[in-house]
Protein backbone atom coordinates (compact mmCIF):
# COMPACT_ATOMS: atom_id res chain seq x y z
CA UNK A 1 0.00 0.00 0.00
CA UNK A 2 2.79 2.42 0.91
CA UNK A 3 4.57 1.79 -2.39
CA UNK A 4 1.30 2.29 -4.27
CA UNK A 5 0.73 5.63 -2.54
CA UNK A 6 4.29 6.71 -3.33
CA UNK A 7 3.88 5.81 -6.97
CA UNK A 8 0.56 7.66 -7.04
CA UNK A 9 2.25 10.82 -5.77
CA UNK A 10 4.94 10.73 -8.47
CA UNK A 11 2.47 10.22 -11.35
CA UNK A 12 1.74 13.93 -11.55
CA UNK A 13 5.39 14.99 -11.45
CA UNK A 14 7.35 16.15 -14.47
CA UNK A 15 8.79 12.92 -15.78
CA UNK A 16 11.58 14.04 -18.08
CA UNK A 17 13.59 16.69 -16.30
CA UNK A 18 15.22 17.59 -13.02
CA UNK A 19 12.34 18.83 -10.86
CA UNK A 20 11.89 20.05 -7.29
CA UNK A 21 9.07 17.56 -6.67
CA UNK A 22 11.13 14.60 -7.85
CA UNK A 23 14.09 15.74 -5.75
CA UNK A 24 11.80 16.07 -2.73
CA UNK A 25 10.45 12.59 -3.39
CA UNK A 26 13.98 11.16 -3.60
CA UNK A 27 15.06 13.14 -0.54
CA UNK A 28 12.25 11.56 1.48
CA UNK A 29 13.53 8.16 0.39
CA UNK A 30 17.04 9.08 1.57
CA UNK A 31 15.76 10.41 4.90
CA UNK A 32 13.70 7.24 5.38
CA UNK A 33 16.83 5.10 5.42
CA UNK A 34 18.02 4.73 9.05
CA UNK A 35 21.49 3.58 7.97
CA UNK A 36 22.45 7.04 6.68
CA UNK A 37 21.46 8.71 9.96
CA UNK A 38 23.40 6.22 12.05
CA UNK A 39 26.53 5.70 9.97
CA UNK A 40 26.52 8.95 7.98
CA UNK A 41 25.82 11.47 10.74
CA UNK A 42 25.95 9.99 14.23
CA UNK A 43 28.93 7.64 13.82
CA UNK A 44 31.45 10.13 12.32
CA UNK A 45 30.55 12.77 14.93
CA UNK A 46 30.96 10.28 17.77
CA UNK A 47 34.18 8.84 16.34
CA UNK A 48 35.73 12.27 15.73
CA UNK A 49 34.96 13.49 19.25
CA UNK A 50 36.08 10.30 21.02
CA UNK A 51 39.37 9.96 19.12
CA UNK A 52 40.13 13.70 19.36
CA UNK A 53 39.48 13.75 23.11
CA UNK A 54 41.69 10.66 23.56
CA UNK A 55 44.51 12.29 21.60
CA UNK A 56 44.08 15.58 23.48
CA UNK A 57 44.98 13.90 26.75
CA UNK A 58 48.40 12.90 25.36
CA UNK A 59 49.45 16.17 23.65
CA UNK A 60 50.35 19.22 25.73
CA UNK A 61 51.49 21.63 23.00
CA UNK A 62 48.38 23.66 22.00
CA UNK A 63 49.62 24.40 18.46
CA UNK A 64 50.36 20.76 17.70
CA UNK A 65 47.12 19.70 19.39
CA UNK A 66 45.00 21.96 17.14
CA UNK A 67 46.71 20.58 14.02
CA UNK A 68 46.28 16.95 15.11
CA UNK A 69 42.63 17.38 16.13
CA UNK A 70 41.78 19.23 12.91
CA UNK A 71 43.54 16.55 10.84
CA UNK A 72 41.58 13.82 12.60
CA UNK A 73 38.29 15.68 12.28
CA UNK A 74 38.68 16.40 8.55
CA UNK A 75 39.86 12.87 7.83
CA UNK A 76 36.97 11.25 9.68
CA UNK A 77 34.65 13.53 7.69
CA UNK A 78 35.40 11.30 4.70
CA UNK A 79 33.14 8.70 6.34
CA UNK A 80 30.08 10.81 5.52
CA UNK A 81 30.02 10.19 1.72
CA UNK A 82 31.01 6.56 2.32
CA UNK A 83 27.95 6.09 4.53
CA UNK A 84 25.36 8.36 2.90
CA UNK A 85 26.22 7.54 -0.73
CA UNK A 86 27.95 4.16 -0.92
CA UNK A 87 26.05 2.37 1.81
CA UNK A 88 22.88 4.47 1.99
CA UNK A 89 22.13 4.82 -1.72
CA UNK A 90 23.10 1.25 -2.60
CA UNK A 91 20.78 -0.16 0.07
CA UNK A 92 17.87 2.12 -0.95
CA UNK A 93 18.42 1.37 -4.64
CA UNK A 94 18.54 -2.40 -4.05
CA UNK A 95 15.31 -2.29 -2.01
CA UNK A 96 13.62 -0.35 -4.81
CA UNK A 97 14.79 -2.95 -7.35
CA UNK A 98 13.44 -5.79 -5.21
CA UNK A 99 10.05 -4.03 -5.10
CA UNK A 100 10.09 -3.34 -8.85
CA UNK A 101 9.88 0.43 -8.39
CA UNK A 102 12.33 1.40 -11.20
CA UNK A 103 10.41 -0.75 -13.69
CA UNK A 104 7.07 0.76 -12.65
CA UNK A 105 8.47 4.27 -12.93
CA UNK A 106 9.63 3.53 -16.47
CA UNK A 107 6.15 2.18 -17.29
CA UNK A 108 4.68 5.45 -16.01
CA UNK A 109 6.95 7.27 -18.45
CA UNK A 110 9.67 8.49 -16.08
CA UNK A 111 13.06 8.87 -17.77
CA UNK A 112 15.66 6.62 -16.15
CA UNK A 113 18.38 9.18 -16.84
CA UNK A 114 16.57 12.02 -15.05
CA UNK A 115 15.48 9.72 -12.23
CA UNK A 116 19.13 8.93 -11.54
CA UNK A 117 20.10 12.62 -11.73
CA UNK A 118 17.29 13.56 -9.31
CA UNK A 119 18.52 10.85 -6.94
CA UNK A 120 22.10 12.17 -7.15
CA UNK A 121 20.91 15.71 -6.35
CA UNK A 122 18.89 14.39 -3.37
CA UNK A 123 21.89 12.41 -2.11
CA UNK A 124 24.13 15.47 -2.39
CA UNK A 125 21.59 17.61 -0.52
CA UNK A 126 21.42 15.12 2.33
CA UNK A 127 25.21 14.80 2.40
CA UNK A 128 25.51 18.60 2.55
CA UNK A 129 23.13 18.69 5.52
CA UNK A 130 25.18 15.95 7.19
CA UNK A 131 28.35 18.02 6.76
CA UNK A 132 26.66 21.12 8.15
CA UNK A 133 25.67 19.20 11.29
CA UNK A 134 29.11 17.58 11.47
CA UNK A 135 30.98 20.89 11.33
CA UNK A 136 28.61 22.71 13.70
CA UNK A 137 29.00 20.05 16.40
CA UNK A 138 32.72 19.67 15.65
CA UNK A 139 33.37 23.38 16.11
CA UNK A 140 31.36 23.41 19.33
CA UNK A 141 33.07 20.33 20.80
CA UNK A 142 36.62 20.67 19.46
CA UNK A 143 39.25 23.35 18.92
CA UNK A 144 39.62 23.27 15.13
CA UNK A 145 41.94 25.28 12.90
CA UNK A 146 40.24 27.86 10.70
CA UNK A 147 40.56 27.12 6.98
CA UNK A 148 41.77 29.27 4.14
CA UNK A 149 38.71 29.92 1.95
CA UNK A 150 40.36 28.51 -1.17
CA UNK A 151 41.54 25.49 0.84
CA UNK A 152 38.05 24.74 2.17
CA UNK A 153 36.63 25.01 -1.37
CA UNK A 154 39.22 22.56 -2.72
CA UNK A 155 38.61 20.20 0.21
CA UNK A 156 34.86 20.06 -0.44
CA UNK A 157 35.28 19.80 -4.22
CA UNK A 158 37.46 16.72 -3.66
CA UNK A 159 34.84 15.25 -1.31
CA UNK A 160 31.96 15.80 -3.72
CA UNK A 161 33.86 14.35 -6.67
CA UNK A 162 34.57 11.31 -4.49
CA UNK A 163 30.87 11.16 -3.58
CA UNK A 164 29.87 11.28 -7.26
CA UNK A 165 32.13 8.30 -8.05
CA UNK A 166 30.74 6.47 -5.01
CA UNK A 167 27.23 7.09 -6.36
CA UNK A 168 28.15 5.43 -9.66
CA UNK A 169 29.74 2.51 -7.78
CA UNK A 170 26.71 2.12 -5.48
CA UNK A 171 24.31 2.19 -8.43
CA UNK A 172 26.30 -0.49 -10.23
CA UNK A 173 26.54 -2.77 -7.19
CA UNK A 174 22.83 -2.49 -6.41
CA UNK A 175 21.79 -3.22 -10.01
CA UNK A 176 24.18 -6.16 -10.31
CA UNK A 177 23.21 -7.74 -6.98
CA UNK A 178 19.47 -6.85 -7.25
CA UNK A 179 19.02 -8.05 -3.66
CA UNK A 180 19.22 -5.89 -0.53
CA UNK A 181 21.12 -8.47 1.53
CA UNK A 182 23.88 -9.03 -1.03
CA UNK A 183 24.14 -5.30 -1.81
CA UNK A 184 24.33 -4.39 1.87
CA UNK A 185 27.03 -7.00 2.46
CA UNK A 186 29.25 -5.65 -0.35
CA UNK A 187 28.66 -2.00 0.60
CA UNK A 188 29.54 -2.71 4.24
CA UNK A 189 32.73 -4.52 3.22
CA UNK A 190 33.75 -1.57 1.04
CA UNK A 191 32.68 0.95 3.71
CA UNK A 192 34.78 -0.54 6.50
CA UNK A 193 37.54 -1.59 4.10
CA UNK A 194 38.07 1.98 2.88
CA UNK A 195 37.88 3.27 6.44
CA UNK A 196 40.60 0.87 7.61
CA UNK A 197 42.83 1.30 4.54
CA UNK A 198 42.33 5.06 4.64
CA UNK A 199 43.65 5.26 8.18
CA UNK A 200 40.36 6.37 9.72
CA UNK A 201 40.28 3.61 12.34
CA UNK A 202 43.44 4.60 14.21
CA UNK A 203 45.97 2.65 12.10
CA UNK A 204 47.97 4.97 9.82
CA UNK A 205 48.78 3.90 6.27
CA UNK A 206 52.55 3.81 6.90
CA UNK A 207 51.99 1.04 9.47
CA UNK A 208 50.53 -1.33 6.84
CA UNK A 209 52.64 -3.89 4.94
CA UNK A 210 54.08 -2.50 1.68
CA UNK A 211 51.59 -4.36 -0.52
CA UNK A 212 48.64 -3.07 1.50
CA UNK A 213 50.02 0.47 1.33
CA UNK A 214 50.01 0.27 -2.47
CA UNK A 215 46.33 -0.73 -2.44
CA UNK A 216 45.47 1.95 0.14
CA UNK A 217 47.06 4.71 -1.96
CA UNK A 218 44.85 3.74 -4.90
CA UNK A 219 41.80 4.87 -2.89
CA UNK A 220 40.74 8.55 -2.83
CA UNK A 221 39.60 8.13 0.79
CA UNK A 222 43.22 7.55 1.83
CA UNK A 223 44.40 10.85 0.35
CA UNK A 224 41.36 12.73 1.66
CA UNK A 225 42.08 11.42 5.15
CA UNK A 226 45.85 11.90 5.17
CA UNK A 227 46.08 15.18 3.26
CA UNK A 228 42.90 16.95 4.36
CA UNK A 229 44.72 19.35 6.71
CA UNK A 230 47.08 20.48 3.93
CA UNK A 231 44.10 21.12 1.63
CA UNK A 232 42.15 22.82 4.43
CA UNK A 233 44.86 25.42 5.02
CA UNK A 234 45.44 25.97 1.31
CA UNK A 235 49.07 24.86 1.47
CA UNK A 236 51.08 23.78 -1.56
CA UNK A 237 50.04 20.24 -2.47
CA UNK A 238 50.95 17.67 -5.13
CA UNK A 239 47.60 16.54 -6.54
CA UNK A 240 49.19 13.87 -8.78
CA UNK A 241 48.74 10.83 -6.49
CA UNK A 242 45.21 11.91 -5.52
CA UNK A 243 44.16 12.40 -9.15
CA UNK A 244 45.58 8.96 -10.00
CA UNK A 245 43.52 7.41 -7.18
CA UNK A 246 40.38 9.16 -8.49
CA UNK A 247 41.02 7.88 -12.00
CA UNK A 248 41.61 4.34 -10.74
CA UNK A 249 38.49 4.38 -8.57
CA UNK A 250 36.41 5.90 -11.38
CA UNK A 251 37.68 3.19 -13.75
CA UNK A 252 36.61 0.44 -11.33
CA UNK A 253 33.18 2.05 -10.95
CA UNK A 254 32.92 2.42 -14.73
CA UNK A 255 33.73 -1.26 -15.28
CA UNK A 256 30.99 -2.25 -12.81
CA UNK A 257 28.50 -0.01 -14.64
CA UNK A 258 29.59 -1.51 -17.99
CA UNK A 259 29.04 -5.05 -16.66
CA UNK A 260 25.64 -3.96 -15.28
CA UNK A 261 24.56 -2.55 -18.66
CA UNK A 262 25.87 -5.62 -20.50
CA UNK A 263 23.96 -7.98 -18.21
CA UNK A 264 20.78 -5.89 -18.50
CA UNK A 265 20.91 -5.94 -22.29
CA UNK A 266 21.70 -9.64 -22.32
CA UNK A 267 18.70 -10.40 -20.12
CA UNK A 268 16.43 -8.54 -22.57
CA UNK A 269 17.33 -10.95 -25.40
Amino acid sequence: MQNARQMGRVKSMNKNKISIKMIQYELRNVAGNPFVHIFGVGFPILLAIIISKAVSSEITNPAILKEVVTTLFLGIGTIIPLATILMGYSSTCSQDIEKGIPLRMQLFGFSEKYTIINRLVAEFLYMTLAYIIYFIIGNLALDLASPKVSGAIVYFICLYIFAAVLFVLAHGIANLAKKFGITYMFSMILYFGMMVLGGMMGITVDKFPKGVQVVAKLLPSTHLNNDAYTLWLGKSYNFGPMVQSYLFFAAISGIIIFVMIYRSRRNLH
